[in-house]
């Protein structure tokens, strides 16, 4: 994790405000993991959370090309909104909830390791993260998407409620029975993360 993404996001743009077309593509990439992860909890297919990265990306970069975005430390928020938009847009037209597993059997929290673990911790980490991700995957769509935008997207409740077009208590409610639900699981399959 990086020590102080603020003052990174401010650095980047300041670079874009001088100019530097690369620096837009640092920014992206400094927090790619982050907000590809929180597309695929969304839509649970890796292909599907691929797309939907990129089509944020896209719009990310025409955005800040064009000038309609004033960096006021909330990057990750912004385009978490625009992650979550995506993801409620292809869920709509799809109709349906795909599941798919990854080709390779990998956990896609794999992803998000900085490589400074040992095999061991490496392990316990995949599997941690791989019943965690189950265990989002049981509680309901409503509870999951708060939880989502509020861990992986970095929103405050008031920015996931404006989002989600519900109030701020809705939401406290939803993270709220997210967490017992999730919690609850654990008890009754005396699971250990």
């Amino acid at each position: 994790m990086r020590n102080n993404p603020q003052t990174t996001d401010q650095q980047q743009f300041a670079a874009i405000e001088q100019g530097q077309e690369t620096a837009i593509a640092q920014l992206i990439h400094q927090h790619k993991n982050q907000l590809y992860y929180a597309a695929y909890l969304l839509v649970k297919d890796r292909y599907v959370a691929e797309d939907i990265f990129q089509e944020a990306c896209i719009r990310v970069l025409g955005s800040i090309r064009k000038g309609c975005y004033a960096e006021e430390g909330k990057f990750v928020p912004w385009v978490a909104r625009i992650v979550r938009n995506l993801a409620i847009d292809h869920i709509r037209q799809s109709k349906k909830r795909a599941q798919v597993t990854l080709p390779n059997g990998a956990d896609i929290f794999d992803f998000l390791d900085s490589g400074r673990r040992n095999h061991e911790e490496k392990m316990e980490l995949s599997a941690s993260c791989k019943t965690a991700r189950e265990l989002l995957n049981e509680i309901p769509y409503n509870q999951r998407e708060v939880v989502v935008l509020r861990i992986y997207g970095d929103m405050s409740f008031k920015e996931i409620a404006k989002l989600t077009d519900s109030t701020v208590n809705t939401v406290l409610g939803r993270m709220r029975y997210g967490l017992i639900n999730m919690k609850k699981l654990v008890t009754e399959n005396n699971i250990s993360i």
